[in-house]
């Protein structure tokens, strides 16, 4: 008689049946957390931009103004053509960098008398969405001061393209730089506008 063997019962599992092994869960993991994290550094960078984009477009605003300041006064006439200079020249406008304030008794950003008018108040609208028109009394209104931003007037003389000694005494550059600090870097800012202006309306 042949001795029988005895064969143990092994089930057959499917491979589609097989779970994760504890390694494949902690790479998944790690894979997740990484994405997780970058995903974070991109709305922090999102929100930076946001707020640099909106101290940009103050910036820009602050140096139209004084440009269509100066056009506005050479157009009405209210100064004279030899007014339209830095002080160092026998113009009205302040040299270096200076606070923003609003325009003085004259109408002209950048002169004298702006720093007996006192600091410009930026005004946005509160939660409604609609201007009040309420600054500085407290409402509805958001008001800021612009102690953060500074701007320089420099009007200079312009040469010929031939290269001569002498200006053109018709004509001068004007170059507008506001300076400003973001929260999120402690350099200053700068946007810069330039243009020219002549001496005929």
């Amino acid at each position: 008689m042949r001795a029988q063997r005895s064969i143990a019962f092994r089930p057959h599992i499917d491979k589609t049946q097989e779970g994760f092994s504890l390694i494949e869960v902690m790479v998944s993991m790690v894979i997740l957390m990484v994405g997780l994290i970058a995903l974070l550094g991109v709305f922090g960078i999102a929100m930076a931009a946001t707020q640099t984009s909106q101290l940009n477009g103050t910036a820009k605003q602050l140096a139209n103004e004084a440009i269509e300041s100066i056009l506005t006064a050479r157009e009405t006439a209210n100064v004279t053509w030899t007014q339209i200079q830095n002080t160092g020249s026998g113009g009205l406008f302040l040299p270096g960098f200076q606070p923003i304030d609003c325009a003085g008794v004259d109408g002209i950003v950048g002169t004298a008398d702006d720093a007996a008018c006192g600091p410009q108040i930026l005004e946005q609208p509160g939660p409604t969405g609609v201007f009040a028109g309420n600054c500085p009394l407290p409402g509805a209104d958001t008001c800021l001061t612009l102690t953060n931003f500074q701007r320089q007037i420099l009007i200079s003389p312009v040469y010929p393209p031939s290269g001569g000694p002498i200006p053109i005494a018709s004509l001068r550059s004007i170059t507008i730089t506001i300076q400003y600090q973001t929260p999120q870097f402690k350099l200053p800012r700068q946007y810069v506008l330039n243009t020219y202006i002549s001496e005929y309306r």
